[in-house]
């Protein structure tokens, strides 16, 4: 079964006309004997849209009930049974009514295109997914109903219903759009000419990229090489050479003066990695193209002109622009080069734009000090030894001991010391060694001997094959040393990056330890993470390892930019230009942890101000209910005795003035809890540990408790405990206050102490409806309460307090089941090994 199409109408906001021109298309469809259906279709009370339903066949809707009203919605199974050629479905991004088939409106258009049934529908910019957070900067609306932009990027066809800010607010103000009532708010909101077009220049925007996704799509089906200028897009080739950033700039200038341009850079590695660019300078042109609107790329070619050009025309580019060749002038011998290839080999079709800059004809060849430290300042001596002093002493040799080997095997022995010095320091000295040989050969061993002059042509032919062979093998033997020492390298930059790649999957969020890496993998002295937020605010080291340097990447002897703000500063010598591949992913891992330690602080941080503002919204609501009601009572009670209109007996006002008490009791004991809970969220709870008997602190905590609610058994034999004698009042208070409150009338709550090992176990039994199992953590929290707790039976803050002062003074609080129903509140707390004796003073300070 063939796939249904998708047509979609594309609007930048409500009331552009996309529910019309779509009942519009449906109306010519029919015209034509196309079966067509409206599945769906929202007029909004829009007379003009309303009448475009007549003369079309409309599906009728499902209706679902949802929380007591009834919703109406797209019946697909009726669509499928009914099985038109074209379905008509509003409102794409709609979110459908629990109960619905799916969730969400696409869904059902999916199950449609699947049946095989063309779909015609409509949506707005605001509602792709991917713009959301761009519709609510330029609207201050976030749009709830939204749709994947693969979905309408899948459509067979999209077209854009385009009017302009003017129009639209027109047609408002007249009153196409919405009831007269929503007119003025919706064009001071979000209707305002600003909103609007910016809403459309979005809506332009995105269409034009799926025009272009078209193009290409179809370019690559029908293999079209051509370039098509459909649009201005201007490649740039990099070198990685300093020229680069002047390149860029060119092209983006070039790239302002058509509309929609695009600038597109380009970099071309050599696939056999002996010819490579600065990647410190490659990062710098890398962040100034994004900078500027551009992208970047890197391809791999064994041919650069070729590969150039083979980009361009993939991108279906206009334009390119290249620098003058840094090549001296000699070294045109060797080809025309890149820029004179590419415009050669460019065609009518693609223009080619070469640039002037400050580093044309200085060379671009690795200077004699980098091919040196590629193969250590040793080797290289010892190669020029061989290459130079080799061929003297070989003819004093042959010269002495061996004049007459002949001239066949003379020259095949000045070859060898070639070749060894081509092994031991490369090309050059091999090159010098060649040269020297051939001007010992003739003039020592090639007749006449001592001059430079050759009786016979057969030894010039000789001499010539000699210096051919030997400048030949040299350079075979130089491109193997060259090839070797990369391979070397990069194995040892894979390793490297590996290690790097496995911290990273291991978790390990060290940037101290990142950065001791560094040092360890570059033997340097000391490496710095500096930091700065702007260009006119110094550097700042945000993390070291090793002994203090300079604080500016500047005063480096290695500096890495990792973006505008960050870099990598290491001191101890400067490395090859190879090594800063390596450095580079060291420095963009360092600025992903010092990203990530910050948003792991700013998380805690923020997971701290919602426990603030949880705890702060709980105590408004204990402010508003429980702190208000012993209160009232006592103002009730209060304004009765003052009452000069009745006359108060003895009892009655002996009963106003305990209620006024209990009230009284009730706030201190609220307002006592409230500040002891402020303590232990700001840390200021510190516990003075003294040796105590439990038997002289637990009776004194009952005192307020009824005394036939409570039994006691604290044994006499009990082992002296390490605690803070006010802090543990006030912690077994509330514990046996809450039990108390959760026990029926007539249960009596229990509290028992035995030893257990090395610690004192109190335990307070009491035979409530207890907790389960997954709530005997949370009941500990700040303003918890558990199940239905009957007015007047606190905010919650009990338990949180004892808790918190327990394990202030080192001890546990847990709950448990009650044998037979009920909770028990256990207190675990240590014994005293050799505290000093108890000091009531003391300890009742530190409560109060």
């Amino acid at each position: 079964m063939r796939r249904g199409k998708l047509r979609i109408y594309l609007g930048a906001a409500p009331g552009v006309g996309k529910t019309y021109a779509m009942l519009s298309e449906a109306h010519r469809r029919v015209e034509r004997g196309t079966d067509c259906v409206v599945a769906f279709v929202e007029h909004h009370h829009r007379p003009r849209t309303e009448v475009m339903l007549h003369g079309l066949e409309t599906i009728e809707r499902r209706e679902i009930a949802y929380r007591g009203t009834t919703f109406t919605e797209m019946d697909v199974d009726a669509v499928l049974a009914r099985r038109p050629a074209v379905a008509l479905v509003d409102e794409l991004p709609h979110t459908n009514v629990p109960g619905s088939r799916n969730s969400k409106r696409w869904q059902d258009v999916e199950e449609l295109l699947a049946a095989g049934i063309d779909v015609v529908s409509t949506v707005n910019i605001q509602h792709l997914e991917s713009l959301g957070d761009v519709v609510e900067s330029i609207t201050g609306v976030r749009q709830q109903e939204t749709v994947p932009d693969e979905v309408v990027r899948r459509a067979d066809q999209i077209e854009l219903v385009d009017m302009s800010p003017q129009a639209l607010r027109r047609r408002m103000a007249h009153g196409n759009i919405y009831t007269p009532e929503k007119v003025d708010a919706a064009l001071s909101n979000y209707f305002r000419p600003g909103n609007l077009t910016a809403l459309r220049e979005l809506a332009l925007l995105w269409t034009a990229d799926r025009v272009d996704e078209y193009l290409q799509e179809y370019r690559t089906e029908h293999r079209v090489s051509k370039i098509w200028g459909s649009r201005e897009r201007i490649v740039v080739g990099l070198t990685g050479g300093p020229e680069g950033r002047t390149l860029v700039r060119r092209a983006v200038r070039l790239a302002e003066k058509g509309a929609g341009g695009e600038v597109l850079a380009v970099h071309i590695a050599r696939g056999d990695g002996l010819t490579s660019a600065s990647p410190k300078e490659l990062a710098l042109q890398r962040i100034l193209v994004e900078e500027l609107g551009g992208t970047f790329h890197h391809v791999v070619g064994d041919d650069i002109s070729s590969g150039l050009l083979a980009f361009a025309r993939g991108v279906n580019a206009t334009q390119i622009v290249l620098g003058v060749s840094r090549r001296r002038p000699w070294q045109y011998a060797f080809g025309p080069g890149v820029s004179a290839t590419v415009a050669q080999e460019s065609g009518p079709d693609l223009d080619v734009h070469i640039v002037t800059h400050d580093e044309a004809a200085k060379g671009r060849g690795l200077p004699a000090a980098a091919r040196t430290a590629r193969l250590g300042r040793s080797r290289t001596v010892r190669g020029w030894i061989v290459g130079l002093l080799g061929p003297v002493l070989l003819t004093l040799l042959l010269a002495t001991a061996a004049p007459d080997v002949g001239l066949a095997n003379d020259v095949l022995l000045y070859l060898t010391l070639t070749v060894a010095a081509a092994l031991i320091g490369g090309l050059r000295p091999a090159l010098a060694s060649a040269a020297v040989g051939s001007l010992l050969l003739n003039w020592f061993f090639t007749p006449p001997v001592h001059r430079l002059t050759i009786a016979d042509p057969h030894n010039i032919v000789a001499l010539v094959i000699f210096f051919g062979v030997a400048v030949s093998v040299a350079s075979v033997v130089d491109l193997a040393a060259r090839r070797t020492h990369q391979a070397a390298r990069l194995r040892a930059e894979a390793e490297t990056l590996s290690f790097l790649a496995g911290s990273v999957l291991r978790g390990e969020t060290s940037l101290e330890s990142l950065l001791e890496r560094v040092r360890e993998t570059f033997l340097m002295e000391s490496v710095a993470l500096l930091e700065r937020h702007d260009e006119a605010e110094p550097w700042s080291c945000v993390a070291r390892v090793g002994p203090p340097r300079a604080d500016r990447p500047d005063d480096a002897d290695v500096d890495m930019p990792v973006g505008d703000h960050l870099a990598l500063a290491l001191f101890g010598r400067v490395l090859p230009a190879e090594d800063r591949r390596v450095l580079g992913a060291f420095a963009a891992q360092a600025a992903v942890v010092l990203d990530r330690q910050r948003l792991v602080g700013e998380a805690e941080e923020a997971r701290r101000l919602a426990e603030g503002n949880k705890i702060r919204t709980s105590l408004l609501a204990a402010v508003s209910h429980d702190l208000r009601t012993p209160l009232a009572a006592i103002k009730a009670a209060v304004s009765s005795l003052r009452s000069d209109d009745v006359e108060w007996s003895e009892d009655d006002r002996a009963e106003l003035l305990e209620g006024i008490e209990d009230g009284a009791d009730r706030l201190d004991h609220l307002v006592g809890n409230l500040l002891d809970v402020s303590r232990l969220e700001t840390g200021t709870v510190t516990a003075v540990i003294r040796e105590t008997d439990l038997d002289e602190v637990v009776p004194i905590a009952l005192i307020g408790i009824p005394e036939d609610r409570v039994d006691l058994d604290i044994p006499e034999t009990l082992p002296m405990v390490a605690v803070d004698r006010g802090l543990l009042e006030r912690s077994v208070a509330n514990i046996v206050e809450n039990a108390v409150k959760h026990s029926a009338a007539g249960q009596r709550v229990l509290v028992a102490a035995s030893a257990m090992a090395d610690r004192v176990e109190l335990r307070v039994v009491d035979r409530g409806p207890g907790v389960p199992d997954e709530a005997k953590d949370r009941i500990f929290g700040a303003f918890q309460r558990y199940g239905d707790a009957p007015s007047g039976a606190g905010v919650g803050l009990g338990l949180a307090v004892a808790r918190g002062f327990v394990e202030a003074m080192g001890g546990t609080v847990t709950a448990e089941d009650t044998p037979g129903g009920g909770l028990t509140m256990v207190l675990g707390l240590r014994m005293a090994d050799g505290l000093p004796p108890s000091r009531t003073d003391l300890s009742a300070e530190g409560t109060t």
